[in-house]
């Protein structure tokens, strides 16, 4: 059986190709090649070729930036200009990882796509579903919510039952010449930002005009450095006149360029709502678990289906709800769907 694996050039997809070929699979490598950074491609792609030759499997780069520009890094930027707080990987996912490169591997004969991602496959009633990896600490879950179900059916996650600490000592000990690899510095979760969202956004929109606080009743009481500088939950980087206890984000309006903040307490919510990207139509209302960021603890809620919105009612109140992000539907441990908060 021939598997793609989506190839970045870090330890994680590298020991994955290993673990591919140890189980008697045909595997060619892909490394998609997405942001303009092409320090970074360098490096990744050397890095690649290093691996695929040592495990004698064909590889090949896929270009893929200018899709990946209209469809995920000019939505980043709209979405910061809304006022949202965009989820880059769960755009890229399904329309990049599991849309565009799971095309091009079906057409290239493979029969399964891998990656290295920290999540697993688990069925219920014979339908494949994403589940949240062994380890919860590295649980990437969250970001695969959206995916077609022709990928979640083709998908092979190397890692899932691994835990991360675990993972580098082994693939070291199988593959000594992994050391040689070239590394990149230190880099944020999002593949085309290295050190501040900021900067990237600086290039396209004026990001810096200083604009007016309001508490909840409408009252001016300070003033911030520019409305897409912020998110919902914040509590640094405005000014508060007099103020003498910690201050939050509850809202942002683009169009006055101004933030509302008031005390954590005023920042609760027991109602969220998203628009439906992935349940079914034949979703069935009820108890359910759900995350509202990809750090956030599972909360019990009511969840409902209506039209094409998903309406989430907790039973214990979410603090930082942003729109942008996902909310992600929960069975026990297995993804059912989601969709973007509003």
């Amino acid at each position: 059986m021939k598997v793609a694996l989506l190839m970045s050039g870090g330890v994680d997809s590298s020991y994955s190709a290993y673990l591919l070929k140890q189980q008697g699979y045909e595997v060619k490598g892909f490394y998609l090649k997405l942001h303009d950074k092409e320090e970074k491609h360098k490096i990744f792609i050397n890095n690649c070729k290093k691996v695929a030759k040592n495990l004698e499997i064909d590889f090949e780069v896929l270009e893929a930036q200018d899709s990946f520009r209209q469809k995920v890094y000019n939505e980043f930027i709209e979405s910061y200009k809304r006022g949202e707080t965009p989820n880059p990987c769960a755009l890229c996912n399904p329309l990049m990882k599991f849309g565009f490169a799971l095309e091009e591997a079906f057409k290239q004969g493979c029969d399964k796509i891998a990656t290295g991602h920290y999540a697993r496959i688990a069925q219920i009633d014979g339908k494949k579903y994403i589940q949240e990896a062994r380890d919860k600490t590295k649980d990437q879950s969250y970001f695969l919510y959206a995916i077609s179900q022709d990928a979640i059916d083709a998908l092979i996650f190397p890692l899932g039952d691994m835990l991360k600490e675990e993972v580098k000592p082994k693939a070291f000990e199988a593959m000594p010449w992994l050391g040689s690899l070239e590394t990149y510095k230190e880099s944020q979760e999002i593949c085309f930002v290295d050190t501040d969202y900021i900067n990237i956004l600086k290039k396209h929109l004026e990001v810096e005009k200083e604009g007016k606080v309001r508490d909840l009743k409408g009252n001016v009481i300070g003033t911030h450095k520019g409305y897409m500088q912020y998110t919902i939950g914040k509590r640094r980087g405005f000014n508060i006149k007099g103020a003498h206890e910690p201050h939050f984000v509850l809202s942002i309006d683009p169009q006055k360029n101004e933030i509302v903040v008031g005390k954590k307490e005023e920042l609760a919510t027991f109602s969220v709502t998203a628009l439906n990207k992935s349940l079914s139509k034949d979703f069935k209302d009820g108890e359910y678990f759900i995350k509202i960021r990809y750090r956030s603890i599972p909360s019990k809620a009511m969840v409902t289906l209506k039209d094409d919105k998903i309406i989430a009612q907790l039973k214990e109140p979410a603090y930082g709800v942003a729109k942008g992000q996902a909310l992600v539907v929960y069975i026990e441990d297995k993804v059912i769907g989601g969709g973007v908060i509003l």
